[in-house]
């Protein structure tokens, strides 16, 4: 069973990442768990055709420690297994130590038996690039071995990642969780595709898929489902398709190296007046 979390700067598309690529990983006939790891709960929407998960910290609240898997665990599209962490009440509370307290739940309850479910994968959506407390819980203790990290060719998503990468280096020994790749989720800057392949580069990783802009991402979430369930023809959906498999077949995992902000400005300037 191979256990990954995806990370990256909020509002970068991590969650539409990676239900889209869950559905890709569905549609190889790979049986998937997917742990949301977000107070917004919003992980798993497209997967379960819009349904309002109950999360984990809400079960507990209303049902006292009596929990189920059954309680917790919905299937989704292409018998994925879906899961909310949630979060506390608003203003009270750590929205990390709910992470902490779900996964923590989620072991005791067997859902990570791979006899019983014959699970491939795990996926872990983690809450914007912070990357310490509760919200590095997966890049702990072996929960993930694979972090990949979506961004984009703007400033502050390059920024995340190069934070994000300093956080696998601290667990790296300790948990042995490793980098598997950058996945450039286009917001068409200029020269995007080769200032993130350079970046992956002198982090010592890769671009393992280029994920072009396009309005049809928009309007399968209007209808509540992944491109591949809601126009699975689309041009889009294969790109879906292809970073699914590549994440399957990718053999490159690192310990990455993290730029100093200078090289990081640096190289953002050398591709942003480029023609």
């Amino acid at each position: 069973m191979r256990k990954i979390a995806i990370y990256g700067k909020g509002g970068i598309g991590k969650s539409t990442t990676t239900q889209n690529t869950v559905a890709g990983l569905a549609e190889m006939g790979k049986k998937v768990l997917v742990v949301g790891c977000d107070p917004k709960a919003d992980s798993t929407r497209l997967l379960l055709g819009g349904l309002a998960q109950k999360t984990v910290l809400d079960t507990l609240r209303e049902e006292g420690e009596d929990v189920t898997l059954e309680d917790v665990i919905k299937e989704g599209y292409g018998q994925t297994r879906c899961v909310e962490s949630g979060g506390p009440e608003p203003g009270v509370g750590c929205a990390g130590r709910g992470i902490i307290t779900s996964v923590n739940l989620l072991e005791q309850l067997g859902a990570y038996d791979v006899t019983r479910f014959g699970t491939d994968y795990v996926f872990y959506d983690v809450l914007g690039d912070v990357v310490c407390g509760g919200f590095a819980m997966p890049m702990r203790e072996g929960k993930a071995q694979e972090i990949y990290i979506v961004c984009s060719g703007e400033m502050m998503a390059m920024y995340a990642a190069n934070n994000i990468c300093k956080g696998i280096v601290k667990f790296a020994e300790a948990g042995g969780v490793r980098l598997g790749g950058l996945i450039c989720n286009s917001r068409k800057v200029d020269n995007e595709a080769a200032m993130i392949t350079e970046f992956a580069k002198k982090l010592g990783t890769q671009m393992i898929h280029f994920v072009p802009r396009d309005n049809m991402v928009q309007r399968a979430e209007i209808n509540r489902k992944t491109v591949i369930d809601y126009e699975p023809t689309h041009g889009q959906a294969d790109e879906y398709r292809a970073l699914a498999k590549k994440i399957d077949e990718n053999k490159l995992f690192v310990i990455p190296t993290p730029l100093e902000i200078e090289d990081l400005e640096k190289l953002l300037m050398e591709f942003g007046i480029l023609n």
